[in-house]
């Protein structure tokens, strides 16, 4: 086995791995674009499965709290105050200078 087999810091090496990854684009102007039209569909797509799916959860989550909540009473604010009031004229007042 050669020396070079396991080198891993040669250029040749790195360029393998380098190109293994990259995405490459086609040289074709359409097939360029026809593929960016693709992508698009393709995000549109996926934002419109999002939405809808978001729009499911809330939706049970509301129907899940309205069922829970059938049958029992509904609970009064605890902040109100119940009282007898009476107006007071501004000549009731006494005069502060």
């Amino acid at each position: 086995m050669s020396a070079q087999a396991f080198r891993f810091d040669s250029f040749a090496f790195q360029s393998r791995v380098r190109s293994a990854f990259e995405p490459r684009k086609p040289r074709h102007r359409l097939l360029r674009f026809a593929l960016g039209l693709v992508g698009l569909g393709l995000v549109l797509v996926l934002l419109a499965f999002s939405l809808v799916i978001g729009a499911v959860m809330i939706g049970g989550g509301l129907l899940y709290r309205l069922w829970a909540r059938r049958g029992k009473r509904v609970a009064r604010p605890a902040n109100v105050v119940e009282g007898e009031y009476r107006v007071v004229t501004p000549q009731a007042l006494p005069q502060s200078h």
